[in-house]
């Protein structure tokens, strides 16, 4: 019975290894004397290793605090050699962009072999043969899986039925033939689409936008509420609009949407609606961070800078008299349903 399982594991890619200099996903298995051994989460967990001195461009004052087992994060290529198997892998080498390449690309990839991964345990048939014949053709055609698979989600068949596989048969004057015949199979067809069609609903984006706000005038407090909810009142039901306090002077305004373009406009057309109300009393509003789609950490970070700040706020409140700055600025928490709650006597 065993011998007739399917076997699911299967790299992502049409590539064995990975090229160099590309930033891939891996998970920390094990630290030994010269770096940590990894597994390449997107080439079916093959090993690499990243040395010590690849871990930071500073001076390493303690291993346990760059690199833990069980983590998983992107790392710089540095060298393959396909021959022995070796990848030699750097931490310290990745920049920002190329992190954040890579998550996006893993997040789709790994979507994509979830759904491919399903298939071939429900029908009964390999990983690799799946993709032999479906996903790596469509990543040939269209740059990720994960492109085709958001178009099968209207249009199965102008994407699936494209696709087509070769087989070999004996025909009447006993001659082997080579016939090309449909990639998929009418019942593996079916169950990948209703898959895809399961998996692929369209996220919203989170769409962020960071400002700074001071009003000195007598009341700075109220004429910041009410430019926040003119801020607010911009939004719709497809892109409501929320404002908040990081610390004064700044505040982050977020917005979720399925449209990329229609959340950025609205958080512009907010920005300006809340600019054009602070002016009025004679107040500032100055933009930090245009708006634009912001990743999972980024909400991440920003969501434990907030928590930071909270903390910090409360362990310094009291200390000092509340001073002019403090009412100037519109000090406290901000609570738009409670116009008197955090306003100074």
């Amino acid at each position: 019975m065993a011998n007739n399982s399917p076997n699911l594991e299967c790299r992502m890619y049409e590539a064995r290894y990975p090229e160099v200099d590309i930033a891939v996903m891996i998970q920390v298995k094990n630290i030994a004397d010269m770096g940590a051994y990894v597994s390449l989460l997107e080439y079916n967990n093959i090993e690499g290793m990243i040395l010590f001195s690849e871990l930071s461009r500073r001076r390493i004052r303690s291993i346990s605090s760059l690199i833990k087992v069980g983590r998983i994060e992107p790392v710089m290529v540095l060298r393959v050699d396909k021959e022995k198997g070796y990848i030699d892998l750097s931490k310290r080498r990745v920049s920002e962009e190329d992190i954040q390449a890579c998550e996006e690309r893993y997040n789709k990839s790994k979507l994509v072999h979830s759904i491919m991964r399903h298939v071939a345990e429900t029908m009964n048939i390999d990983l690799e043969d799946l993709y032999i014949h479906v996903g790596w053709p469509l990543y040939r055609k269209y740059g990720h899986a994960f492109e085709a698979f958001k178009l099968v989600v209207n249009d199965p068949d102008s994407i699936l039925n494209s696709l087509t596989r070769e087989v070999k048969e004996i025909g009447a004057d006993g001659q082997e033939v080579t016939k090309v015949v449909p990639a998929l199979t009418e019942d593996v067809k079916d169950s990948l689409i209703k898959n895809i069609k399961r998996r692929m609903t369209p996220q919203p984006l989170k769409i962020r936008a960071d400002i700074e706000m001071k009003c000195f005038q007598f009341d700075g407090v109220l004429h910041i509420k009410e430019a926040m909810r003119t801020a607010e009142a911009a939004g719709n039901k497809d892109c409501p609009v929320k404002i908040k306090l990081v610390a004064p002077p700044s505040y982050v305004l977020n917005t979720q949407t399925l449209d990329k373009e229609q959340g950025i406009a609205v958080l512009n057309k907010a920005i300006q609606d809340c600019a054009a109300e602070i002016e009025r009393h004679k107040g500032k509003l100055t933009v930090k961070e245009a708006p634009r789609a912001v990743s999972e950490r980024e909400d991440k970070l920003l969501a434990e800078q907030m928590a930071k700040l909270g903390q910090e706020n409360e362990e310094i409140s009291g200390d000092e008299d509340s001073g002019e700055e403090e009412e100037d600025t519109g000090m406290g928490d901000i609570d738009l349903d409670n116009p008197t709650n955090g306003i100074a006597d």
